[in-house]
């Protein structure tokens, strides 16, 4: 008799071993890079938020093949010396089957390389450095490159019948490629560029460069910049007496920029991914469904980072949780209809979508226009 009660616990413990490590029980794993402290710590709370949107709504409707989406998340602090222990640790010691990035183009272009090599689909939210993408075929990125968002502002300058522009460029890889393509489209739509100028990340004070912007007297303004330096930007500019358009794009897209320059917003435009007025139902959704779960309305940050999370998350149950090879091909092959609009990829993993231009209006980001231009705003390929 204490034989076969024995026995039976045994069997017990072995059957309950096998129900831990049953697939079935089984978490998969995403890797997530992003900025939680540091000067991108607001950007790195919105991406995440996002994110984190995009994994419980797909738990909650059962996961992937029965098992559960496990977020494993890095704070990179928006530097590639942080992203790339990051990236290493997802790779080697979390084991991800695929990652997202919610952070900015140093920190992805350094995590990129060691992703591609481990063969990880690495699906990129709002890094808009060309180079992202050339890192190799496990590369995904939903947001429009750098040098595309360039020439959509150009095409805004045109658009709003200005003819001489001076360019402000933040010295970084997102100022450096949206001045490219700024300056690529220019000439093609009869655009003068007067100056350009650059500053650092971290400055705040633009004294010297307001007075040079000044005496250019420029018809419209093409400032590159995030919601910490733009901020002061924009007001210093105001505060000077300038009152030609200013047009900024992603980096501005946060109300934290509406809150430091303060009535001097009013009226900045930005090219950007996210349509607050839209009346697509996914975007309406989504904007509804990350005001009730954060108790804050979404910006563009936080809309990418959600759409790269669920393009992971719809490969994945392409291929009933598997990874690799896998996994690239059935990112790469879908449709998605998403917060920021429908996507596709082409051969280089880049999409091809229009450009939102919000304006703020009564301390709020509001539809001013759309970009539409299929020539113009198309994504660079393998060929080209």
């Amino acid at each position: 008799m204490k034989f076969r009660t024995a026995r039976f616990s045994l069997m017990t413990v072995a059957a309950a071993v096998a129900l831990i490590i049953s697939p079935a029980w089984a978490q998969l794993k995403m890797g997530f890079n992003v900025p939680l402290t540091g000067f991108a710590a607001a950007d790195g709370k919105s991406a995440l938020d996002g994110a984190k949107l995009a994994i419980e709504q797909a738990n909650a409707k059962g996961g992937v093949a029965g098992q559960k989406i496990e977020l494993v998340v890095y704070d990179d602090q928006a530097v590639a010396k942080e992203a790339v222990p990051s990236a290493t640790k997802m790779v080697e010691k979390d084991q991800v089957v695929v990652a997202v990035s919610g952070s900015y183009s140093g920190s992805t272009r350094a995590a990129a390389s060691i992703f591609q090599n481990a063969k990880i689909p690495y699906v990129v939210a709002y890094a808009i450095h060309p180079d992202i993408t050339l890192a190799g075929d496990y590369m995904f990125r939903v947001s429009s490159m750098g040098e595309v968002q360039g020439r959509g502002g150009a095409k805004l300058v045109q658009n709003l019948g200005k003819k001489g522009a001076v360019l402000i460029t933040v010295k970084n890889d997102f100022g450096q490629a949206l001045a490219a393509g700024f300056k690529d489209a220019a000439p093609k739509l009869g655009i003068n560029i007067i100056n350009e100028y650059e500053y650092a990340m971290p400055d705040r004070q633009f004294g010297a460069l307001v007075s040079k912007v000044k005496s250019d007297n420029p018809e419209v303004i093409y400032a590159s910049g995030y919601f910490f330096n733009a901020g002061p930007l924009v007001s210093q500019l105001r505060a000077a007496g300038i009152t030609v358009p200013i047009i900024g794009q992603e980096g501005y897209d946060s109300d934290k920029f509406i809150e430091i320059a303060g009535p001097a917003s009013e009226g900045t435009l930005i090219t950007t991914s996210l349509d607050r007025d839209s009346s697509e139902p996914t975007t309406k959704a989504f904007l509804a469904d990350y005001r009730k779960a954060t108790n804050a309305g979404a910006d563009m940050v936080a809309a990418s980072s959600y759409t790269a999370t669920v393009v992971a998350i719809e490969g994945l149950r392409k291929t009933g949780g598997k990874g690799g090879a896998a996994l690239r091909d059935a990112i790469a092959a879908g449709n998605y209809d998403t917060p920021i609009g429908k996507l596709a990829f082409n051969d280089l993993h880049e999409v091809k979508k229009d450009i939102q231009v919000q304006i703020v209006k009564d301390k709020a980001f509001r539809r001013h226009s759309i970009i539409s231009d299929a020539v113009l705003l198309a994504p660079p390929t393998k060929a080209k």
